[in-house]
């Protein structure tokens, strides 16, 4: 749990920590790296890759956009394909300009957000009734399950990590959050008294509380084809019907529902603000309470009444994208099992970020350890469930339930966790196992970004003929090896996540997120109370300096940071570092991990 410090800067002369904000830029010696360094290959591999994502990203606006910040895309209401599809065609640019991207890149995911609110909130549908008058009411989706809002946030929930201080960033934040704190009286989403969501269908027109139907999921009626493909593979639109037709068990609260506190957390690290905080865990706590009463098991289905399995006829398991959530494929006729439980863990990882407190990750341990405990021996292997039914359990797999066990790795550093994510080669890296890591995946995301232009090049589609979701299969941002190697952290996903980084940087010549031009990061070993980084100035003629901070939301302390020749402490989230031209160097920084609120205030933020 967080704790105040107790530790007291000293003076020091070669490296002078600057744990206040304003202190960051004062005139006392900083950390500096001297001493000339050849450009290794993995930090040229760097900065080719940052140069490719700018200019790459800057071709796909330029086909898919237009002057508005529209997305040139047929707008369609649904799971198949909906608003929040549009908007995920620019995921991960947040990121890129975190690292250390061009702020063209941000002007770009940045027009194309407040474009994105325009265009779907002028959208409308015909028939669904949820979306007669707008799909966005108020910039936010007016009642959808949360696989689908959370994707279509997953580039607004990283916005903060790059211009916290936007007025609108501010305003929608605390408005989004809002509407899970009954702040909007037309968005009534939130049971206080039981602490449930009371639908999986929610937003800012409140919650759906009665059966959803195959239309409220499918969207109007479209023709397919010889014009589109969407991404389920239907053929007609009696098949989008068919897919979504037993889709109807919708009342009640749901584990994703959990990713709604991802807005609470946005609010609290740009304002401060304590009710978000305390929103926050009064509902994640509630969601413990459940977990532990239903022996570890998170439920898929609370009723109104905040009884389990209340809105299911009893079973815990009920419910669309429940435990025993399995239906058939209309154009194959085979089972698809579509339990979706595994987004609770975004409450629970909120709730540590928010606190520190460990007890939210041994929730989600239990679950892992109490699934893979059903395991079964067939034919001579290990089998594991990941679905439940009237039966019991089925769903068999050759491989042990680990969802989200690479993030529980990252927040805990227990080494049982690092057990419980099984072959991971980042992890083989970090363990001193695999040097080749860092090239090689840095290669990969450069062939990446060469293949996803080929493919936006040779995309003859016109925006009469293309879904919101065509797009995304040449969205080239790719900044999976970047997250890794430069933060020490794990990629966010596609869910609205937040961040999970072990350390970020901040430019302090230019006061902008990221790495100065120039400079490559690589953060070679982690453990639970350090940190060991590599900084690399390949400008042969210009210094630099950064703000390296310990975590993305400053949770983290550094207690202490050592080179080769000199240790001070520090005892504060951040400390600044100068770079002379062609330098670079080694840092262990010692660290206390959660110890600090998360706050999105940059370093230069009073």
């Amino acid at each position: 749990m967080f704790r105040p410090s107790h530790l007291v800067p000293p003076l020091a002369i070669a490296v002078t920590i600057l744990g206040g904000l304003a202190a960051c830029y004062s005139a006392d010696p900083v950390l500096d790296l001297k001493t000339p360094l050849s450009p290794p290959t993995w930090a040229l591999l760097q900065q080719e890759l940052l140069r490719a994502n700018e200019a790459a990203c800057q071709e796909f606006f330029k086909k898919y956009f237009d002057e508005r910040g529209f997305l040139l895309c047929v707008e369609r209401w649904g799971g198949d394909d909906g608003p929040d599809d549009a908007i995920e065609n620019c995921n991960d640019w947040p990121l890129l300009v975190m690292l250390g991207g061009s702020t063209i890149v941000q002007q770009m995911y940045e027009k194309a957000w407040e474009g994105h609110l325009r265009q779907y909130t002028l959208a409308r549908t015909t028939q669904v009734p949820l979306a007669r008058d707008g799909m966005y009411y108020k910039e936010f989706p007016t009642q959808f399950d949360w696989m689908h809002n959370g994707e279509g946030l997953t580039v607004f929930n990283l916005m903060g990590l790059v211009s916290p201080e936007d007025p609108a960033l501010m305003t929608r934040a605390r408005r989004y959050a809002g509407f899970y704190m009954n702040e909007d009286p037309g968005a009534p989403n939130y049971d206080p008294e039981h602490k449930i969501i009371r639908s999986m269908f929610n937003g800012s027109r409140g919650p759906l509380l009665r059966p959803a139907t195959a239309l409220d999921w499918a969207g109007d009626p479209i023709e397919i084809e010889h014009r589109f493909r969407p991404g389920h593979g239907e053929r007609n639109y009696q098949e989008m019907l068919e897919h979504f037709k037993d889709y109807t068990d919708i009342v009640g609260d749901h584990p994703q529902n959990l990713r709604t506190t991802v807005l609470a957390l946005n609010a609290f690290a740009l304002t401060g603000e304590a009710k978000y905080k305390q929103w926050a865990l009064e509902y994640v706590d509630a969601w413990v309470e459940r977990t532990r009463a239903n022996g570890g098991i998170m439920p898929s289905n609370i009723g109104l009444d905040g009884t389990i399995g209340g809105a299911a006829q009893g079973r815990w398991y009920g419910g669309v994208y429940g435990w025993g959530f399995s239906v058939r494929v209309p154009q194959t006729g085979e089972i698809a099992h579509r339990n979706r439980t595994m987004y609770g863990w975004a409450g629970l990882r909120t709730a540590f970020m928010l606190t520190g407190d460990p007890r939210y990750l041994d929730v989600w341990r239990m679950q892992i350890d109490t699934i893979n405990a059903q395991r079964r021996m067939r034919n001579g292997r290990w089998e594991y469930p990941r679905m439940y039914g009237p039966e019991g359990w089925y769903g068999w797999t050759p491989e042990p339930y680990a969802e989200n066990a690479l993030e529980l790795y990252a927040l805990s550093m227990r080494p049982d966790d690092a057990q419980r994510v099984g072959d991971e080669p980042w992890l083989k890296y970090l363990a001193g196992q695999d040097p080749e890591y860092p090239e090689r995946v840095l290669r990969q995301d450069l062939a990446r970004i060469r293949q996803r232009v080929q493919g936006l090049r040779s995309d003859t589609s016109t925006p009469d003929t293309r879904l919101a979701d065509d797009p995304m299969k040449y969205n080239p941002a790719s900044v999976h090896s970047l997250v890794t190697l430069m933060l020490g952290g794990v990629h966010p996903g596609v869910g609205g996540n937040s961040l999970i980084a072990r350390l970020r940087y901040f430019d302090g010549q230019t006061r902008r997120p990221g790495l100065p031009p120039g400079v490559s990061a690589l953060v070679e070993q982690l453990t639970d109370t350090s940190a060991t980084l590599t900084l690399v100035n390949v400008d042969p003629v210009h210094p630099r300096s950064l703000v390296v901070q310990g975590g993305a939301y400053a949770e983290h302390q550094i207690v202490a940071a050592q080179t080769a020749s000199s240790r001070v402490d520090v005892a504060g989230p951040r400390c600044l570092v100068r770079l002379a031209p062609g330098a670079g160097g080694t840092i262990r920084l010692t660290m206390r991990r959660h110890v600090a609120p998360p706050t999105l205030k940059q370093p230069w933020t009073p």
